[in-house]
């Protein structure tokens, strides 16, 4: 053989200082294949990156909000005349007693600053307050009976129109069309602008607030729909976890290997995969008309999204305990502990890291679901906040995603934007948990 190849002439002998053909054809192919995963990557992240700029452009502004700044006299002649500041006799006033008080207010204001347009109209001067506003007050005044008599600085909410106009979406031109709104009132707007008497400021309401109905889009909140998840999350935390764990350990390690284990294996892969409104369907026949739980509840919706993650758990820590090194269990066992000791003193304790990690996903894959709360009535306009535990959990309530629903079926473009904000709070918890998974994976993340 060695003489044979010396026979070959030198120009054909095969050179590892020359790139045969083939060799460029493979190293074309890696180079292409290469090019194939920067494009897929660079693809999805120009996606997202797309997806965040619409949201954080449409939603940022859901955390400013125009305010009208008043000094406003609280007459006791008119809010109590006997002078006893009785609880029960104030909430006998109406918000019309409230608004009148902030119309006048209003009108000395703009008489003081010289602001006072000729010819416009007391109604359409006063249609730069919300009409939230009034119940704002009479709640400040509720909350503290004291102020009556005296003469108080009060932040109330401005138009959405208004509202709109100062963050760009309300014009010129589309109030000549806008029964809401005249042109007129948009130059009042922005002379009291120039005179420090209405501006935009950090929207705390938005937050704490609860929903507001679609006349005034400018007072809608998130303060409902933030508690009702974090009731539903609870709920989920406190059901899904350890009924997830102790059947994944049951089937990992007691269980017979049978036809009767595979069925059930494949079934909870099965479930995995049914599409989650099937679940919302199931809470609806099983919690609310047989078990007659009420609709709109954190609990009903804490149940039916518990169904929903637990195969996810499940599949999680199987994988968790499959992952530990097969010599912990034999050392374990050879040096004379018990089967039951071997999985709760070292095979859990080195799982707990994929467990928590499938644990707190699925916790954040049910907070964005939407479908199943549909179905068990929490789409429902709530404005009470619930109580707290454990009363609140079978309070009626709303949810991040079913608010985020909410808002965009209503007709003002206001509500866009709330819906954008809304989404901003959702993708923040989301992003929460992830980090928190991350960090409790590698914080008890054991390297052999």
């Amino acid at each position: 053989m060695t003489a044979e190849a010396t026979n070959i002439p030198a120009a054909s002998r095969p050179s590892l200082y020359k790139t045969d053909p083939r060799t460029k054809r493979r190293n074309a192919a890696e180079k292409r294949f290469r090019l194939y995963g920067i494009a897929a990557v660079s693809f999805g992240v120009l996606a997202l990156v797309v997806l965040l700029s619409s949201v954080l452009g449409s939603g940022l502004s859901a955390f400013r909000q125009t305010f009208l700044t008043m000094q406003v006299p609280l007459d006791a002649a008119v809010l109590d005349p006997t002078g006893n500041r009785n609880p029960a006799d104030l909430a006998k006033l109406t918000t019309i007693t409230y608004n009148k008080f902030l119309s006048d207010a209003l009108e000395a204001e703009l008489t003081e600053k010289g602001l006072m347009p000729e010819g416009m109209k007391s109604k359409e001067i006063n249609g730069l307050i919300s009409k939230e506003a009034a119940a704002q007050l009479r709640n400040a005044v509720l909350a503290n009976p004291e102020i009556i008599g005296r003469t108080i600085s009060f932040e109330a909410l401005a138009n959405g129109r208004i509202d709109g106009f100062f963050k760009g979406r309300v014009t010129m031109e589309s109030a000549k069309l806008d029964s809401n709104v005249s042109p007129e009132q948009l130059q009042l707007a922005q002379a009291m602008r120039d005179a420090g008497l209405i501006g935009l400021r950090f929207n705390w309401g938005f937050i704490t607030a609860p929903d507001a109905s679609e006349l005034r889009p400018e007072a809608a909140g998130l303060g409902v729909a933030i508690i009702g998840s974090a009731y539903m999350m609870l709920v989920v935390l406190v059901l899904s976890l350890p009924i997830g764990v102790a059947a994944s350990i049951y089937l990992e390690e007691f269980a017979a290997k049978n036809w009767f284990t595979d069925l059930i294996e494949v079934n909870i892969a099965n479930l995995a995969a049914v599409p989650s409104i099937v679940f919302g369907i199931l809470g609806l026949a099983v919690f609310i008309n047989f078990a007659g739980l009420p609709q709109s509840s954190p609990l009903v919706g804490g149940l039916v999204l518990t169904l929903m993650t637990l195969p996810t758990i499940i599949i999680a820590t199987r994988a968790a305990l499959k992952a530990v090194p097969p010599s912990i269990k034999d050392a374990a066992l050879g040096i004379g502990a018990s089967k039951t000791q071997t999985i709760f003193h070292h095979v859990l304790p080195l799982a707990m890291p994929g467990i928590l990690t499938g644990t707190i996903i699925g916790l954040a894959q049910a907070l964005g679901e939407t479908a199943p709360l549909l179905l068990i009535g929490m789409v429902a306009f709530v404005r009470d906040y619930p109580a707290a535990p454990p009363e609140g959990f079978l309070d009626p309530a709303s949810a991040l995603p079913v608010q985020v629903y909410n808002f965009t079926q209503r007709a003002d473009p206001a509500f866009i934007e709330r819906a954008s904000g809304a989404i901003i709070v959702l993708l923040v918890f989301l992003l929460v948990m992830n980090i928190l998974a991350i960090i409790l994976r590698r914080r008890f993340e054991r390297r052999w």
